[in-house]
């Protein structure tokens, strides 16, 4: 009786540890934006969680693999291709919080980096905030993951 009560509640501890909330790989995967407009694949590149533009709707005055990335500060990377950019860098998952901390998240339309951090609502809804230096003041922005 108590082995097999022993064997349960390691079965349920193990089974709960590996619920996307405690697995920080539960963000990988491709994520739309909430307006439509963009599709990040979220990959792992070391210790940190990273996100890449596969995919925008901006307008239809050139073909989308011809954006670039103009409003960079920095003139020399102002001719890249915004199409598999890295949009999303340096998030690192804590799993005390459940959360991704420490990254940055660039706006392309600005040429402006933010802070970033991001949470997982649930399996399929991210949160992503991008703020300046303070994370309470800042604009969170939602995904829901690409089926």
């Amino acid at each position: 009786m108590i082995k097999t009560l022993l064997t349960t509640a390691i079965t349920l501890l193990l089974t709960l540890n590996n619920t996307p909330q405690n697995n920080g790989d539960a963000i990988l995967g491709q994520w739309t934006s909430e307006d439509k407009k963009m599709v990040v694949e979220m990959y792992k590149q070391g210790n940190e969680y990273r996100g890449k533009m596969v995919w925008f709707k901006d307008d239809d005055s050139k073909p989308m693999n011809e954006w670039t990335d103009k409003h960079n500060p920095d003139e020399k990377l102002r001719n890249r291709k915004l199409l598999g950019m890295d949009v999303v860098t340096g998030l690192v998952y804590d799993r005390d919080s459940k959360s991704y901390n420490d990254g940055a998240i660039y706006e392309a339309k600005s040429g402006k980096t933010w802070n970033a951090s991001a949470k997982l609502a649930d399996k399929d809804v991210l949160k992503v905030k991008g703020y300046w230096h303070v994370k309470f003041i800042g604009r969170t922005m939602i995904f829901r993951r690409v089926k």
